[in-house]
């Protein structure tokens, strides 16, 4: 065997071992990239991305938490991020069973999960799936639980219309609508005297675009019209729930302040005039708040 061949082969080696360590497979042989940072005997935290980000819009709750000793593990959801991009099942049940399966592949014990968003949703559908019994803590950051669509029997959510918006814009241009929809209302960038970041900006539209059009258009009905109330009402573990109370994207009245009426002994943190993307306006606060929570 030449060299070149020798280096080739070892190059292809390699790249497989490092997918092994970086992928899980579900049952329905969908592909979900994961990160999992810090030292593995620290107590395990998990972390669920919203809509349509991956788990790098998680990196400064992970590496901070790293660094104060926790194993922090955090997926790309099915059809985001570096995951496949699966034609079926981009709705809550699959997100929530994604989750377990990473859950149950790593072998995660006595687990602190954390949703984001969307992300919130789908480790509140986890709970009412699958329980607690791996499940120590939640937290819900900037959650749509219970429901964030108006219903007539939860007048408080957001009229079809938005969300048919949302679907249309998607269709017609979904490069423009990422870039308006974080140079706009998710980090508040459209209030006056704010501190406009053009590279929060560029995140999020780079980690939308690396998400597949069918999922990310799907995940909208996912997230919008899954009605959580049945599965917030199974959670048995202390839960910490965190919104902004200027958050344009899901408003916190139908969201976190109903969430903390369903949730026992839920601990509610409303942070004053954030924003939806609080994660990273707000990330040194949210930061301690979680490690406080993660404490107790």
């Amino acid at each position: 065997m030449n060299t070149q061949s020798s280096l080739a082969q070892a190059g292809n080696q390699a790249q497989t071992q490092a997918q092994a360590g970086s992928y899980i497979t579900t049952q329905d042989g969908v592909q979900l990239y994961y990160k999992d940072w810090g030292p593995k005997d620290g107590p395990v935290v998990t972390f669920s991305h919203g809509w349509p980000l991956n788990s790098d819009s998680w990196e400064s709750q992970m590496l901070f938490l790293a660094d104060q000793g926790y194993r922090v593990i955090a997926h790309d959801r099915r059809g985001h991020g570096r995951s496949s991009q699966p034609w079926e099942g981009n709705d809550m049940d699959h997100y929530a069973d994604d989750l377990a399966a990473v859950i149950n592949a790593l072998d995660l014990n006595d687990v602190t999960l954390v949703g984001f968003s969307t992300g919130g949703g789908e480790i509140t559908r986890y709970i009412g799936r699958h329980g607690t019994d791996r499940v120590k803590k939640a937290a819900l950051i900037s959650a749509v639980p219970p429901m964030m669509l108006k219903t007539e029997d939860y007048p408080g959510g957001l009229p079809i219309e938005v969300f048919d918006g949302l679907r249309k814009a998607s269709l017609d241009n979904r490069s423009q609508l990422y870039r308006d929809i974080a140079s706009g209302p998710f980090f508040g960038f459209n209030r006056a005297g704010a501190n406009v970041s053009q590279g929060l900006i560029d995140s999020f539209w780079v980690q939308g675009m690396q998400a597949g059009h069918k999922n990310t258009y799907d995940s909208i009905a996912a997230f919008s019209a899954t009605d959580f109330r049945a599965d917030l009402a199974k959670f048995d573990v202390p839960t910490l729930i965190v919104h902004g109370d200027d958050d344009q994207i899901v408003p916190i009245d139908a969201s976190a302040h109903a969430a903390a009426e369903l949730v026992q002994n839920a601990e509610l943190i409303v942070y004053p005039g954030a924003p939806h993307g609080l994660t990273d306006t707000h990330k040194d606060r949210l930061n301690q708040d979680l490690l406080d929570f993660l404490a107790k």
